[in-house]
């Protein structure tokens, strides 16, 4: 059994892919609106304005395509995972090109250089991100996964949904 296999980790891969999966079918239903999501173990979150009634219809669909097959969907441009991988690889070589025993004066010269590696880190992270959801922080094979309820949340004028799901 392998880490990414272990329960509490495989539920959140889980919920993360039907997460993506709910999010893009939202976005191609509600253009122009902003959404997002938050994956954990017992389901995940949808925030933005959509209705509930979208909301329910967007997760059956989602669960529904992911089960027949549609990978892709477990995948978004916009998950922290890009987001994290590109900042993490930006900024190691950037703290590795900055690193070193000479005066701060000195090690300002480096400036251009360190840019030059950070910007080609961010470029090489691109693909990178994206596979790293496939593999590691989203399981498009839902298995038993299935949808408890969906319950509205309404903050002042923010709207979120709370998705609950049992493996």
């Amino acid at each position: 059994m392998s880490l990414l296999t272990l329960p509490l980790i495989l539920e959140t891969r889980r919920n993360h892919a039907l997460e993506h999966a709910t999010i893009h079918i939202l976005t191609k239903n509600y253009p122009g609106r902003p959404i997002a999501g938050h994956s954990n173990p017992t389901g995940f979150f949808i925030l933005g304005d959509v209705p509930t009634e979208g909301v329910s219809e967007a997760v059956a669909q989602a669960l529904t395509r992911l089960r027949a097959g549609e990978r892709d969907l477990a995948i978004h441009p916009g998950c922290g995972t890009n987001y994290a991988t590109s900042g993490l690889l930006a900024g190691s070589l950037a703290w590795f090109g900055m690193s070193g025993r000479k005066p701060w004066r000195k090690r300002l010269w480096r400036l251009p250089i360190v840019v030059t590696l950070a910007v080609a880190a961010y470029f090489v992270s691109q693909p990178l991100g994206p596979a790293l959801q496939a593999s590691v922080t989203t399981e498009a094979e839902m298995g038993n996964l299935e949808i408890v309820r969906i319950t509205p949340i309404r903050r002042g004028r923010s709207a979120v949904h709370r998705i609950v799901t049992r493996s």
